[in-house]
């Protein structure tokens, strides 16, 4: 056989030959039509000839007969490389492998003009839908050409968007605000009350860390308002408030030489910690326990993220989980539901229990 003729696509009018039927019946066949009297007989048939001569479909044709493409597009900013954020696609991608959908990702690292040649190209390519995703829960300036075409938002925000009941696209984002709530509600019934702290603030006029292109973060906000809300129905507030221009390991270190230069003896110190996610309390815990802090003996500690830091660190940390897998699943759900009005969909983070929250030390 010679290069050209192995090169040479396929027919589906040499499928129908080889399987002695019909040009339409063999389409009917690789259609899955069922709406055709096609008997069993022809069907295995038909199906046998196409694998005979490894026949692929012209998804071109059926994009424009069907109006579908079978595929999906997920754009993002940093998801792709940010192994902790991927459980987001991956809990995407199990929802629409089940329905027979591809999915196509992109990873901006948040460039303006790389997302929009992106969503170019797969608006192009005449995908079904998109999920639009972000790293962090934040607010995003979503691209008005999104409007075209059935998008739901994963742990993003329209910045347009004020909650009105005719927003143009369904979000889904986790329930920053109950998770404060839990967090010091967990606090509350070990016993802690008016030596609680919070770690992880930003400074007045900074919204957000410069290695994320200091976007505004809309989980830091919902967190302290949960917190701050279930402490004050309990008649305490947080004791101080301890600021940070990044939420990394480096900044939750800082934190603790800040936390204990403010105590003169160590029974100032705080009884409490929160803090604005894994990363920081992993710093944290790192200074404290080299001091001769003891935690929770000493000083009880509680989290955000459910990351892998909060499990490394010994003790390992009570920390709610940010359910990006399942973030990931009910946005795939939402695109194929495609229902009307759009919706914002939170879901909870559950708590995942350490070893470092304990009764306030006497």
């Amino acid at each position: 056989m010679s290069k050209k003729s192995r090169s040479k696509r396929v027919t589906l009018q040499q499928v129908a030959d080889a399987a002695g039927v019909s040009r339409s019946a063999a389409s009917f066949v690789m259609t899955g039509r069922t709406d055709q009297r096609i008997s069993e007989a022809t069907i295995k048939k038909v199906r046998k000839a196409a694998a005979d001569l490894s026949y692929r479909p012209n998804l071109t044709a059926k994009t424009l007969r069907t109006g579908k493409s079978g595929t999906v597009g997920l754009v993002s900013d940093f998801i792709g490389t940010t192994s902790h954020a991927s459980s987001m696609v991956m809990g995407a991608l199990d929802v629409l492998r089940d329905k027979g959908k591809l999915l196509f990702t992109v990873d901006t690292q948040g460039d303006a003009d790389v997302e929009s040649k992106s969503i170019k190209a797969l608006l192009d390519r005449q995908v079904d839908g998109v999920i639009y995703a972000a790293m962090f829960t934040r607010e995003a300036k979503v691209p008005a050409v999104l409007r075209t075409v059935p998008t739901v938002l994963l742990n993003c925000l329209d910045e347009t968007d004020d909650g009105r009941a005719d927003s143009a696209f369904s979000s889904v984002v986790p329930d920053e605000y109950q998770a404060g709530c839990d967090a010091s509600r967990l606090l509350l019934e070990a016993g802690h009350t008016d030596r609680i702290v919070f770690a992880g603030c930003f400074p007045e006029g900074v919204v957000g860390g410069v290695r994320w292109g200091s976007w505004g973060s809309w989980a830091l906000p919902q967190r302290l308002q949960g917190i701050n809300d279930t402490l004050r129905l309990a008649g305490y507030e947080l004791f101080a408030h301890f600021e940070a221009t990044e939420w990394e390991i480096d900044s939750g270190r800082t934190i603790a030489h800040q936390v204990l230069a403010s105590c003169s003896r160590r029974d100032e110190l705080p009884t409490a910690i929160i803090c604005v996610n894994d990363a920081v309390a992993f710093g944290m815990m790192q200074v404290l326990l080299s001091e001769g802090v003891r935690i929770p003996e000493d000083v009880s500690l509680i989290s955000f993220d459910g990351s892998d830091w909060a499990a490394a660190m010994l003790p390992p940390i009570t920390t709610l989980r940010l359910p990006q897998l399942e973030m990931g699943s009910a946005a795939a759900r939402m695109l194929l539901e495609q229902k009307e009005p759009a919706q914002r969909v939170r879901i909870s983070m559950p708590l995942v229990q350490g070893a470092t929250v304990s009764s306030p030390r006497k």
